[in-house]
């Protein structure tokens, strides 16, 4: 049986199909032995040592044509250079996929060559598309250039709104924003911030994650506001670019000098604001900010306390869940009711889009060793490094 649930004025549609999981017969290999059935899967069989991904081997030799990957930028995360393309590389390998069939690129910021990127992977013989959309409209293009073309697309991280994708890998990003909300409330009581004056950041308007995020963020930060709990101060237009995040904030900061905490959407666009409050004399656990994506820096400015916390998305599970997906359509295969596990809504056309959503987690110095430093997500003595080794010390972090 499966219920559903519509969320009034949220962008996701939580749908959990408990239906027992598909497997798929016995694989005939090229030797005529009888390989190994394809294991049951379930949206939460990934971990961090990508055992799932071996299992799949029968079913990456159903399969035929190259797996693309297509990932937005390097400017707006570092988690895509860092982490995305190495661990949808590692993923496919472990599945069976040679390297000579895996296509992981990166569009560098531009639409056109996002499109572009896409129009030669098909070309060049990808049977599947993996695609993070830097815009919708872009998305939305190259998931009619795929169809056309008789290549499913599965949306990663980023929702294409008036797509034609199969499915969709993602986190649940309303929650992120929760996440960053409930932490900066948490963070103003606990570094007893007097008549705080938020300002409320955003991320570009072209990614609909930042829209989630905002809708998460707001709903948690509204009702403070219209208590007179705090004080809305304003919120900025919104952008991924740091250097222009850090121009908004400027702006805001010179207007309205009362600012004492500020809800950022992510690590790299917070980084350049802390570093600005420093040269201000801002003392340490004194201004709340937020962030997420748990990147190097981000971390660094939450165990210096320049930063509340930080929401951590382990990417490791995002594209070993991409890449299943990827397998089941390579063969022709419906991915079992198990994989996927809600639907989020296109609210452009209307309809919900088939998803695995993953569960993100705020990470402070609090659990920062159990969470980050336990998954080896970043490097401790990279973490650690010079003047950190004492803000690892008192979180119980040894490098």
């Amino acid at each position: 049986m499966r219920s559903s649930r519509w969320f009034v004025g949220s962008a996701v549609v939580a749908s959990i199909g408990m239906a027992a999981a598909l497997t798929l017969p016995p694989v005939v290999g090229a030797s005529g032995a009888r390989a190994s059935k394809t294991p049951v899967i379930t949206y939460k069989s990934f971990n961090l040592t990508f055992t799932v991904m071996k299992e799949l081997t029968g079913l990456a030799k159903q399969g035929r044509g190259k797996i693309a990957a297509i990932l937005p930028d390097t400017v707006s995360s570092t988690r895509y250079v860092e982490f995305d393309a190495p661990y949808l590389k590692k993923s496919m390998t472990l599945a069976g996929i040679k390297a000579s069939t895996q296509i992981v690129q990166n569009a560098l910021g531009t639409t056109a060559r996002e499109l572009s990127d896409a129009e030669t992977d098909i070309a060049k013989g990808a049977k599947v598309l993996l695609m993070d959309p830097l815009t919708s409209g872009t998305g939305a293009a190259i998931e009619a250039y795929a169809n056309d073309h008789g290549v499913p697309v599965v949306d990663y991280d980023r929702l294409t709104l008036g797509g034609s994708r199969r499915y969709y890998v993602s986190f649940t990003n309303v929650r992120v924003g929760k996440l960053m909300g409930q932490g900066l409330v948490s963070c103003i009581s606990a570094w007893h911030v007097k008549n705080p004056h938020v300002l409320v950041m955003h991320g570009a308007v072209t990614d609909n994650n930042a829209t989630l995020f905002a809708e998460g963020y707001n709903s948690v930060l509204t009702p403070y506001f219209k208590k007179h709990i705090f004080t809305l101060v304003g919120r900025t237009a919104g952008t991924w670019t740091p250097p222009v995040q850090a121009s908004e904030f400027e702006a805001a900061y010179t207007a309205h000098p009362t600012i004492n905490a500020v809800l950022i959407p992510n690590d790299e666009t917070g980084a350049p604001i802390i570093t600005y409050l420093k040269s201000k004399g801002i003392k340490p656990d004194t201004f709340p900010t937020t962030g997420q994506d748990a990147t190097l820096t981000g971390l660094q400015n939450v165990l210096s306390g320049y930063q509340c916390g930080t929401v951590y998305k382990p990417i490791y599970l995002e594209a070993q869940a991409a890449v299943a997906l990827a397998l089941y359509l390579r063969a022709g295969k419906t991915p079992p009711h198990s994989l996927v596990n809600g639907k989020v809504e296109d609210v452009t056309e209307h309809i919900g889009v088939t998803s695995i959503l993953l569960t993100p987690e705020w990470v402070t110095t609090k659990n920062m060793k159990t969470t980050i430093v336990k998954d080896k997500f970043v490097p401790t003595k990279t973490l650690c490094h010079g003047t950190y080794a004492k803000y690892c010390k008192a979180a119980g972090i040894t490098p």
